[in-house]
């Protein structure tokens, strides 16, 4: 049994993802995925910031070699300091979103604030994720695993609109699952190099994230996972919250999964719900 991927879904931003305990088979498998995720917070604002990503997901498994590619289609509706993927920042952009007749304005009220930040809506393409994870360690009659995962997120969301900072960041993480019988417990580290734009200046960022998996049959299976991530920059927070999943194979090479989450900090959003479907072949 190997773990491919143990991320959250807000590393993914996406998808991201969720985290979750995906076995991969001996014999080299494509994956082509598809969801919608959700997620509404104040980010220690007084208004709030609707976030909706429609990711289509692209994944090679061969050996012990995992590769992904997530291109996400992304809406944002709130003040134009809430960066998605990021939180809550100082943004100095003068054409972010909202901002009078700036390119970052693309329907939706304009309001401005006594600290100069504004609220809009605008949508497009969000940021494109590839990784590659290497399973490094495994152990089939332990039941034990250890994953190490390279990811680059590339600047493709447009800064101007506020769906991103317009940068790169880079990912280096290590992941981690023991199985105990229909249990599995997962966890893992990592280190993010943040790209600051002229804008928007932020630090470099540790994260990490604790979950436990049960496959209640063949078919299905539960689980809940934390995930927390310092903050991105010092007028930000960082980001704190948990993730309860399902996840059923309704045909062999069709698997659905279903997940909400909550926040608990001002660097996350307050809830947040998702699906996704995934067919292999």
């Amino acid at each position: 049994m190997k773990l491919k991927n143990a991320s959250t879904l807000a590393a993914l931003g996406v998808l991201g993802l969720m985290a979750q305990a995906a076995h991969a088979e001996d014999a080299p498998t494509v994956k082509i995925g598809a969801g919608v995720d959700y997620t509404s917070g104040k980010y220690g604002t007084s208004e709030t910031t609707d976030i909706t990503q429609v990711p289509v997901s692209f994944g090679y498994d061969t050996g012990d070699w995992s590769l992904k590619l997530v291109v996400p289609y992304i809406r944002v509706s709130g003040p134009d300091n809430v960066i998605p993927g990021v939180g809550p920042v100082k943004n100095g952009n003068p054409n972010g979103r909202g901002k009078g007749k700036g390119k970052g304005q693309s329907g939706g009220t304009t309001t401005t604030t006594a600290d100069t930040t504004t609220t809009g809506s605008a949508s497009g393409l969000g940021d494109v994720i590839a990784s590659a994870t290497y399973s490094a360690y495994r152990n089939d009659a332990a039941n034990f695993g250890i994953d190490v995962t390279g990811k680059v997120k590339f600047g493709t969301a447009d800064e101007d609109k506020g769906l991103g900072t317009g940068k790169n960041d880079y990912t280096a993480a290590v992941d981690l699952y023991k199985g105990f019988g229909r249990w599995t417990v997962f966890g893992g580290a990592s280190y993010t190099w943040l790209g600051s734009s002229e804008y928007i200046r932020l630090n470099n960022v540790f994260g990490a994230n604790v979950g436990l998996g049960y496959k209640i049959d063949n078919q299905s299976s539960i689980g809940a996972y934390y995930d927390y991530r310092e903050k991105a920059a010092s007028t930000s927070f960082s980001r704190s919250e948990v993730t309860g999943y399902y996840s059923y194979k309704f045909a062999s090479q069709w698997k659905a999964q279903v997940y909400a989450s909550k926040g608990f900090t001002d660097g996350s959003p307050d809830w947040g719900v998702g699906a996704s479907v995934a067919y292999s072949f």
